[in-house]
């Protein structure tokens, strides 16, 4: 099977990440593609916005829904210690032996994937599948991925150009402001009823 992974903070999962989950299934013809809520990011500092992270496992559930495509995993939140990418692949490949995994990133994290711990561990377990947007060119993140043993497999897929981000959801609903159109309905639901980011969604 082929297998994307999709890992983020997802604080809060929003309408972005689904787009970026659909067309990777689409235009790279994944069979399914795993939502992987981080456990603590080695390259982010606490977060004073984190409602812990139940609340993020949750909420990506409730964004997936029912969609056969897409499918949850705690995989990192169960794994004690920061959440590095290539220990997440090990650990899938181990228990999904028989299935090629698709690393799901932006194009401004491809470029800068030769600072992650051990890069080419990370692409020799994965095929980099670069979401393709304004920012980032394309010959810039071939560059940057020319030096490391399997880069020349990424592969790359066209991703609208979505204004979101989990940081400005955080924001407006601080302040009060509707969040609608921006996450599923099922996720501002779930924001309100357990009164997560210091304020509602409406």
């Amino acid at each position: 099977m082929r297998i994307g992974i999709l890992g983020g903070t997802f604080n809060p999962p929003h309408l972005g990440h689904l787009i970026c989950a659909q067309e990777a299934h689409l235009q790279l013809s994944l069979d399914r593609v795993l939502l992987i809520p981080a456990g603590r990011p080695p390259h982010k500092p606490d977060d004073p916005d984190e409602p812990g992270a139940e609340h993020r496992l949750a909420m990506c559930r409730l964004a997936v829904g029912d969609d056969p495509r897409f499918e949850v995993s705690d995989v990192e939140l169960l794994r004690e210690g920061p959440s590095y990418t290539v220990d997440t692949l090990s650990q899938l490949h181990a228990l999904m032996p028989d299935s090629e995994l698709f690393l799901i990133v932006g194009g401004d994290v491809a470029a800068g994937l030769p600072e992650w711990r051990d890069p080419e561990g990370v692409l020799a377990l994965s095929t980099l599948a670069v979401a393709e947007r304004r920012g980032t060119t394309h010959s810039v993140i071939d560059r940057a991925l020319a030096p490391l043993r399997g880069g020349e497999r990424a592969e790359f897929f066209q991703m609208p150009r979505i204004g979101i981000s989990s940081t400005e959801i955080r924001s407006r609903v601080r302040e009060h402001r509707p969040i609608t159109y921006l996450v599923p309905d099922t996720v501002a639901s779930y924001i309100d009823e357990h009164h997560l980011y210091g304020g509602r969604t409406e």
